[in-house]
């Protein structure tokens, strides 16, 4: 539940993230940009908004929230070859990480969401320096922007970003 300066009714003021999402969105000028949302701002209300009324771009987590979404881009890259992209060379707060990358635009015309340009697979393995643990993560997304406006090595880029900004907003908040 957010509580926000937000001009209206209170009723709007009081309200969960996904109604807030494009009112806040009203006060910014987005128009060329990109932007990231987790997946429960993965809805097709927002990504219009964003490509046709604002002309700005999405990039958005797809999880279980949107099951036939989220099976659909999970049953394309079951079968994945070598990652169009590996990021080997993070080494932080004691940890080595890396991450890849799979996408497509095969997708495009099948999946049923709004403006989607690419849909992607991200593969997170990271080893703990000090005791040797291991973990694996594997998260699916997609994006309004087109291969030619954010290549493989830019979208894990754009996805890393968010989840440091989400992170350190949850450190703080908490």
């Amino acid at each position: 539940m957010a509580s926000l300066p937000v001009a209206g009714a209170e009723e709007l003021k009081r309200t969960n993230e996904i109604k807030m999402a494009i009112p806040l969105l009203e006060a910014i000028d987005i128009q060329g940009k990109q932007v990231t949302a987790d997946a429960l701002l993965t809805q097709h209300k927002l990504a219009d908004y964003l490509v046709r009324k604002r002309q700005a771009h999405y990039h958005f987590t797809v999880k279980a929230n949107q099951s036939k979404l989220f099976q659909d881009i999970k049953l394309f890259f079951q079968d994945r070859p070598q990652p169009d992209f590996v990021d080997d060379a993070c080494c932080d707060h004691g940890r080595i990480e890396i991450r890849k990358i799979w996408t497509t635009t095969q997708l495009n015309g099948y999946l049923n969401f709004p403006h989607v340009a690419q849909a992607f697979v991200i593969e997170r393995q990271c080893t703990d320096k000090k005791s040797g643990e291991h973990s694996h993560e594997t998260a699916y997304g997609i994006t309004s922007q087109s291969p030619q406006q954010d290549d493989p090595q830019g979208l894990l880029a754009t996805n890393r970003g968010h989840w440091c900004i989400e992170n350190s907003c949850h450190f703080i908040l908490a």
